[in-house]
């Protein structure tokens, strides 16, 4: 059986704004990856690996971004905002469906 490998932000559904594309980009927010990095091809243990270092970043501030110091706070609404933005420019939509 092969391994699936993520495919990386740039190329990960709705401009990254899915589960393991959060974990990229709170990595990015904390300092963890560098912005260049889009964690194409990592493999399970890589993402799980990863996942466990932002959940570690986040519980001082209770995993709430408002929670957040000034200077990250700043960071995560411009990461976030652009990858928004993108998303929104390839048709995703935010609002909630009934099978949602």
């Amino acid at each position: 059986m092969t391994e699936k490998l993520y495919v990386g932000i740039n190329k990960d559904a709705n401009a990254g704004l899915t589960h393991l594309g959060r974990i990229v980009r709170d990595a990015w927010v904390f300092g963890i990856l560098p912005e260049t990095e889009t964690c194409a091809d990592w493999n399970s243990a890589q993402m799980q690996n990863l996942y466990e270092k932002v959940y570690a970043a986040w519980e001082p501030y209770a995993h709430l971004p408002s929670r957040l110091p000034e200077e990250l706070q700043q960071r995560h609404t411009k990461v976030y905002a652009e990858a928004i933005i993108a998303a929104k420019r390839s048709g995703w939509d935010a609002e909630l469906k009934d099978d949602d």
